[in-house]
């Protein structure tokens, strides 16, 4: 028994890792292609998979591990960017505080449901996708006026700005939630099939 509740503690922790290492390869596979200042990542959908996969608690832990690592001054964000001066200096760190608040609540719905449908799955990407930008576009707007110096811009005009990686977003998330099935699928008989084959203590 003893064995099996650290195998599962192991198997978390390494999995969170792994979402950690995504976050830093969606963040900047295809980071050198900005639209204005915000570069385009696929950091949104690893992290509505982080909490539709590792749950609520992994998955929030996995992102404040990204940010943190990042923080210390790991070039894992955005155009292999890192270091605490971008708390201030970075627009678009609004985006990467939501991973954690979006992991969570992804995480939150799906565990809701026992057995989670494709409209489960639809809901809760959704709401992360909302979350995420309904954290990163006031950061933005406020960094802009208030650290860069915009003052003439408005926050109706910054989330205009931001519709072009809305709909990119969108249409991902619609993919992510199609997969989501299988994916978790898949990774539940590998989990199985490991703990069958572990011995008895």
């Amino acid at each position: 028994m003893t064995r099996n509740k650290t195998f599962i503690n192991v198997r978390e922790l390494t999995r969170a890792a792994m979402f950690i290492a995504l976050m830093a390869i969606g963040a900047n596979l295809p980071s050198f292609i900005a639209i204005g200042t915000v570069p385009l990542t696929f950091q949104t959908v690893v992290a509505i998979l982080a909490g539709v996969l590792l749950g609520k608690k992994v998955g929030s832990f996995a992102m404040i591990g990204y940010a943190l690592i990042g923080l210390i001054g790991l070039p894992v964000f955005a155009q292999m960017q890192g270091g605490l001066h971008m708390l201030t200096l970075s627009p678009t760190f609004g985006f990467v505080l939501s991973f954690i608040v979006l992991a969570f609540s992804v995480g939150y719905i799906v565990e809701q449901v026992k057995k989670p449908t494709l409209l489960t799955y639809l809901i809760a990407c959704f709401v992360g996708l909302f979350i995420n930008y309904g954290i990163g576009i006031p950061y933005l707007h406020y960094h802009l006026k208030l650290v860069s110096g915009v003052t003439d811009i408005t926050l109706i005009a910054t989330s205009i700005s931001m519709v072009p990686f809305f709909l990119k977003d969108i249409v991902l998330t619609i993919f992510t939630a199609i997969l989501c099935p299988k994916i978790k699928n898949a990774l539940h008989s590998s989990t199985t099939t490991k703990i069958e084959k572990t011995p008895a203590a």
